[in-house]
């Protein structure tokens, strides 16, 4: 009898081990695409924490791990990327373009052709532009409430009211409307409807790389500071991928260019994020084709807005500056006995604002540069948009009283702890607010944005 019963124990602890898991990382979902994990920055927030496809609101404040019970947050900075948005015009154009190939050109026996072919009809237009949708408004509406409930003592109605919550802005529509849906997040968590709160739409701070002039002319609009992703668009890794979508869909390789096979992959990433649908053009690829698309996307973003150029980075110095000034003015009211008056600031902008500035604190960098020759080798590599950049991406800084002037800073990505790059492992988890200050002094007694975003001027 106690056997039976001790087998009996061990097989149902097996089946809520085996339900755990599979809560946690949901395989093989018919209604998720196989290559959703490789969506880079096209891709949804739930594939980097699959915990929430179960329970969108689900949070483990265990993840904090302050050293001590008297740790208090005193301050959060949020730099958030804007939620899910439709297809910008130039997209659009190249989805419309290969549209009409596979209905005019495509022979294929696949037997999802004839739904591409019959069924599906393209519903995004030019004028959608990267608009913010019903998932984008939902995504931050979301990260609002669970923020909420990862800070209570921050983010709560009554530092909302009190105005000790500020909201600031890029002036692109779907970061706007991304802000507000962040705001109405709250005011609909707490039944708010006797007041408004404000926001601040502010560039300089959250498009920072439209204003940097160096930035603009020697990476933004120089075609020549791409050549890495242009040659490995030519390479055999990509090549082989364009003929595998011409084969699929029994069209001729000739009209299957790099853009129309790129068309394709972000036809299956959009259907998907916006409308949870796993679309017939998601069977065009397999996991080592959307592994080459991912790193196509990487390489893009290592070049223009990560390690590539070091005015990348650089660009960011006017935001890098007002985080820190920011956590200075919390840390400086907390120790002389005030209120802390800015006790969590949102500050909604894009993947653009947020890769600078990562790359600027020295996250996921890789020992060897992203090359158009080595896709091979760089399988391990620590720079992948997708982990890094989904809609909604956040960057989250938590300053905490330990107590005894015991300032400590904690980075979260997505929700995530992360270590400061270049901090011993006893200071990493979280470490001292002194220590990651020091860590960074060269760059808090230089990166001044005007010197650096202004061009050389060329010897006479």
């Amino acid at each position: 009898m106690l056997t039976f019963l001790w087998k009996s124990t061990v097989f149902h602890l097996l089946i809520i081990s085996c339900c755990l898991l599979n809560y946690v990382i949901p395989e093989d979902n018919p209604d998720i695409p196989a290559i959703a994990k490789y969506f880079n920055t096209k891709g949804r927030y739930e594939e980097v924490n699959p915990y929430l496809i179960e329970d969108i609101l689900a949070v483990n404040r265990s993840i904090l791990q302050p050293p001590s019970a008297q740790c208090q947050e005193i301050h959060l900075t949020a730099i958030i990327r804007h939620g899910t948005r439709y297809p910008t015009s130039k997209i659009v154009k190249e989805m419309q373009q290969l549209s009409n190939i596979v209905l005019h050109n495509a022979s294929g026996v696949e037997s999802w052709l004839p739904e591409i072919q019959t069924q599906w009809t393209i519903q995004y237009t030019e004028d959608m532009d990267g608009r913010l949708v019903q998932k984008g408004v939902n995504d931050h509406k979301h990260l609002a409430v669970r923020l909420s409930k990862l800070f209570p003592s921050l983010i709560s109605e009554e530092k909302l009211r009190g105005g000790f919550i500020k909201f600031m802005t890029s002036s692109k529509h779907r970061c706007i409307n991304s802000t507000l849906s962040f705001k109405a997040g709250l005011t609909e968590l707490w039944a708010i409807t006797d007041k408004e709160f404000d926001h601040e739409v502010n560039d300089a701070l959250m498009r920072f790389f439209d204003q940097c002039t160096r930035f603009v002319q020697e990476v933004d609009n120089n075609p020549s500071a791409l050549s890495e992703v242009d040659k490995f668009k030519q390479g055999p890794e990509m090549r082989r991928v364009q003929q595998k979508v011409a084969d699929h869909l029994g069209a001729p390789y000739s009209l299957i260019t790099q853009d129309m096979a790129e068309a394709a992959f972000y036809l299956c990433a959009y259907e998907f994020a916006i409308k949870a649908v796993n679309s017939p053009w998601c069977q065009l690829f397999d996991e080592d084709d959307a592994k080459v698309m991912d790193y196509a996307s990487d390489l893009r973003e290592f070049w223009k807005r990560g390690y590539g150029y070091d005015i990348n980075s650089k660009s960011s110095c006017i935001l890098f500056h007002d985080v820190f000034s920011r956590l200075n003015k919390a840390a400086s009211e907390n120790k002389s006995g005030q209120q802390v008056t800015e006790a969590v600031t949102v500050q909604v902008g894009h993947a653009d604002t947020l890769l600078p500035l990562l790359t600027l604190l020295g996250f996921f960098k890789d020992s060897d540069a992203l090359t158009s020759t080595n896709y091979a080798t760089q399988t391990q590599r620590s720079f992948r948009t997708s982990h890094m950049l989904p809609y909604a991406a956040n960057l989250l800084l938590v300053l905490y009283d330990c107590g005894g002037g015991d300032l400590r800073l904690q980075p979260l990505l997505n929700e995530k702890p992360v270590t400061f790059p270049g901090l011993t492992e006893q200071q990493a988890s979280m470490p001292l607010y002194q220590d990651v200050r020091e860590n960074y002094r060269e760059l808090l007694q230089g990166c001044d944005f005007e010197t650096e975003c202004q061009l050389f001027k060329s010897p006479a």
